[in-house]
């Protein structure tokens, strides 16, 4: 797929139906313009270590991981648009289920072990993904089940979301998640190599969001420790539902250009 010619224009809104449901959702993003992912570095190895140690140390159960804080506020979310949690956990239930048993986390890269270790820290989902050939809107939005999702490491077996489903979805009519954050796409999966990126931290429950600003900053300190570029960062939420996060600007809903 092209690129945009103008990756500033590159928008991200979070659509009226989503909030109608979920009216606390608030997402966090940080955009990398341009960054080489190496595939592991000393920043990114020592953070998810730290983090699984930490979380291995309060013995959880699974009865315990699915009442912390965050995670308790993804499976409400996810009963309140139709999912079933038990069945389809959002992606930070999924990596503490699998931390919380003993496991170690597979070291994916260096984005990848990042975000994984600030999920694992915060209790909230927090992805990266490569946009490099997302073209001018990313929206969170009620599938009409035309959509298109490419399953990880299967882009050869395409799916089409269930009507209603939430994805992440452009303009095009590409499904880039199944289930709000359950699976990532593998359009947008980040790779070791070159990328446009975009981090995304998400909270359904208000009283979360000063733990996004908490991620999006160690996301950011960890990047300019990994010798990363300049970064742009943006919340949207019910106030604030549209933005522009290459351009580091947002606009309000109602007055979009």
């Amino acid at each position: 797929m092209p690129q945009p010619t103008d990756p500033g224009r590159t928008r991200f809104t979070i659509d009226d139906r989503v909030l109608q449901r979920v009216p606390d959702y608030v997402l966090g993003v940080i955009a990398v313009p341009a960054l080489d992912v190496p595939p592991g570095h000393p920043v990114s190895e020592l953070l998810l270590a730290a983090a699984e140690d930490a979380f291995q140390a309060r013995r959880l159960d699974k009865a315990g991981v699915a009442a912390l804080p965050g995670i308790a506020a993804w499976r409400d979310a996810y009963r309140a648009v139709g999912l079933n949690p038990n069945r389809f956990p959002c992606a930070a239930e999924a990596i503490a289920r699998r931390v919380a048993k003993g496991d170690r986390l597979p070291r994916i890269n260096a984005l990848v072990d990042l975000c994984n270790a600030v999920s694992l820290a915060t209790g909230l989902p927090v992805a990266s993904c490569h946009v490099g050939d997302v073209a001018e809107e990313l929206t969170v939005r009620p599938a009409d089940g035309s959509e298109t999702f490419l399953p990880l490491g299967r882009p050869d077996a395409p799916e089409h979301p269930e009507p209603g489903e939430v994805i992440f979805a452009d303009r095009r009519g590409q499904a880039h998640s199944r289930r709000w954050n359950w699976r990532q796409s593998h359009g947008v999966a980040t790779g070791v190599g070159p990328h446009r990126l975009l981090l995304t931290v998400e909270a359904a429950d208000h009283a979360d969001a000063a733990e996004v600003d908490a991620a999006l900053d160690w996301l950011r300190d960890a990047l300019t420790a990994m010798d990363g570029p300049r970064v742009h960062r943006l919340r949207l939420d019910r106030t604030v539902r549209t933005g522009f996060p290459f351009a580091a600007a947002t606009v309000a809903a109602g007055t979009l250009p």
